[in-house]
């Protein structure tokens, strides 16, 4: 009896202990230590271990690294005092925290090139010219004896791109038109390639001629380019790579992301503004300005945006010197700015909160939560608008992220995308191992 009340009191005690070890904050801090860490090159990080006790911390790879100011392989630390970890150069090291041999924890840490770009916020000039035709409709061509729409019988669907004809790369509307007319005279079937989606279609379609005009015809509404205004997001001076709109540029009838044959950017003048309001974003007007002068090229069309390449730094920037980029895990809740224009061509900077951000391991549009707070521009515009999708976010004097869309019912709030995924999508390394690679309304 007196060796079972003896167990049961020793469980209960261990029990104590072990509640009182994990409650504590070193126990906590430990627990909390990340396994794997990105760190930009020239930055610095405190990690903290908190336990009131000397230990060692071991350094896989000290010409990456340097700890408490050290280039040393094994460095000894107060494990109650935060521990300073210094990249030098791009590469991966690890670290090991001791306590008398015993291994505590460990972390893989990658440290970054130090990539910085000048933010924009200019309005730009969208113009696309889509691979191929885009297939927008059907209608029905009107032969004298029947109603049809050859390219529906073909099995032509909706949102098609037809990129090729015969054979040969259909480039416009007009080696469309071309080429209806040299199968109808000739009375032979037109062999087209589709890409609808991820897959690539072949098709065959007979022209029907229409008696009123006497041309002939595929029965279907196409469209062979796109154009619009957006901002511009960053410029990156070393590639001249940039990246814009901060979402993907749709087919305003099939809503199909249209895929880029060829494109280009020119500089956009604001007009004038359509203030935001419940159930209204609003929108910028603006036109383009001095179409003849291209700033650049468009090569990408993806959910972040367009890309491509610039000719030259853009003008007008309200950094003239590159900052650094922040990587998703760096942002926080609290304010930021944003770059954008509202009148003319002057950038402007103006005050948010970014209110909410989430975890991201990989590319996602909606990755924060912002809230304009600037009177000035809640004066002038109710917030966000679009036409402002693209416009940077700074924060703490790092790029962030970029305005993309705003919630409808709350012009003021909105969703902002995290850089390191437009950077992605404009061929800049961002994440280790990374390859390069070229209920919301958008803003």
């Amino acid at each position: 009896m007196i060796r079972h009340n003896r167990r049961k009191w020793m469980g209960s005690l261990l029990l104590l202990i072990t509640a009182l070890v994990v409650s504590s904050t070193p126990f906590h801090d430990l627990s909390s230590f990340p396994h794997e860490l990105r760190l930009m090159e020239g930055s610095l990080k405190q990690l903290r271990v908190s336990m009131p006790v000397m230990g060692t911390l071991v350094n896989s790879n000290p010409e990456i690294l340097h700890v408490n100011g050290t280039e040393a392989r094994e460095v000894s630390v107060d494990l109650s005092q935060p521990v300073s970890v210094e990249p030098k150069r791009a590469g991966e090291a690890n670290l090991q925290v001791k306590w008398r041999n015993i291994p505590l924890k460990a972390v893989k840490v990658n440290v970054l090139p130090d990539l910085r770009v000048i933010p924009g916020g200019q309005s730009i000039g969208v113009k696309l010219q889509t691979a191929g035709v885009l297939v927008v409709g059907h209608h029905l061509v009107d032969t004298g004896k029947e109603k049809v729409s050859p390219g529906e019988q073909a099995g032509v669907h909706v949102g098609d791109s037809i990129i090729k004809m015969n054979d040969l790369y259909i480039n416009d509307m007009n080696d469309v038109k071309k080429l209806v007319s040299e199968a109808g005279e000739k009375q032979t079937p037109l062999q087209l390639l589709i890409v609808r989606g991820k897959e690539k279609v072949n098709v065959t379609l007979r022209p029907a001629k229409d008696k009123k005009d006497e041309e002939y015809r595929m029965g279907l509404y196409i469209r062979d380019s796109a154009a619009g205004v957006g901002t511009l997001t960053f410029y990156e001076p070393n590639s001249k790579a940039y990246g814009a709109l901060g979402h993907v540029i749709s087919d305003v009838d099939t809503g199909q992301a249209i895929v880029v044959g060829d494109g280009q950017i020119v500089r956009a003048s604001v007009t004038s503004i359509e203030k935001g309001q419940s159930g209204n974003p609003g929108e910028k007007f603006a036109r383009f300005y001095n179409e003849s002068e291209v700033l650049g090229n468009i090569t990408k069309n993806s959910p972040f945006g367009v890309f491509g390449k610039m000719n030259e730094e853009p003008k007008r920037s309200f950094y003239p010197e590159p900052i650094p980029i922040a990587l998703a895990e760096q942002v926080k809740e609290g304010p930021a700015k944003i770059l954008t224009v509202v009148e003319g061509q002057k950038v402007e900077e103006y005050s948010i909160e970014i209110v909410n951000v989430v975890k991201q391991h990989f590319p996602a549009t909606k990755g924060m939560i912002i809230k304009v707070t600037d009177k000035r521009l809640l004066e002038k515009t109710g917030g966000i608008v679009q036409g402002m999708s693209g416009s940077p976010i700074i924060q703490d004097g790092k790029m962030v992220g970029a305005v993309t869309h705003v919630f409808v019912n709350d012009p003021t709030s909105g969703y902002g995308c995290y850089i390191e995924w437009m950077l992605q999508d404009a061929g800049l390394q961002v994440r280790p191992g990374q390859q390069s690679k070229p209920s919301g309304s958008a803003a």
